[in-house]
């Protein structure tokens, strides 16, 4: 995080295992669980991914429900822990508001279960952190809590023999 970044984090607890939740998490179905929230789209589709999303280097594009695209590319993987990624090359307002995003996340023992943590840096274009900063924040905030209440109940379901290896 810069100092002029705006971060964004969110937080949810789930009965499954760190490991589970992160075998359930990385590779998850994006349009599963992005759904249109606001005036903001959900996820479509992802296509032109270039590897199994289990590597630092592999790419994709996310297709959104208005139209719009952006590249992904998976930057750190924790195993079992956590993963980042960072988001580019945005066709829709984004673009005119910051040059990119960095996702992170974290998976930590919590109890008998995990505690989630899900932090999105945006990077603002200049004279644009306080949209990011303020109305956009408020937005981007309940859209991310829905989706990952969405997140948490897909780990819940998901049989835990489904993601052992």
């Amino acid at each position: 995080m810069t100092k002029t970044s705006v971060p964004i984090t969110v937080f949810a607890r789930t009965t499954s295992s760190p490991a589970h939740t992160y075998r359930v998490i990385v590779p998850i179905d994006l349009a599963q669980v992005f759904k249109p929230w606001g005036p903001l789209p959900g996820v479509a589709e992802v296509r032109d991914q270039t590897g199994t999303w289990n590597r630092p280097g592999t790419s994709r594009q996310t297709w959104f429900t208005d139209g719009s695209k952006a590249d992904e590319r998976l930057t750190e993987i924790a195993e079992g822990h956590g993963f980042a990624y960072e988001l580019s090359g945005f066709t829709n307002v984004l673009a005119k508001l910051t040059s990119g995003v960095r996702g992170e996340w974290s998976f930590l023992p919590d109890g008998t279960g995990t505690s989630i943590r899900w932090t999105y840096d945006f990077r603002p274009l200049p004279g644009r952190r306080w949209i990011v900063a303020g109305p956009f924040k408020q937005l981007w905030i309940r859209y991310m809590r829905a989706a990952l209440t969405r997140m948490v109940t897909v780990v819940q379901e998901t049989p835990k023999g489904i993601t052992e290896e």
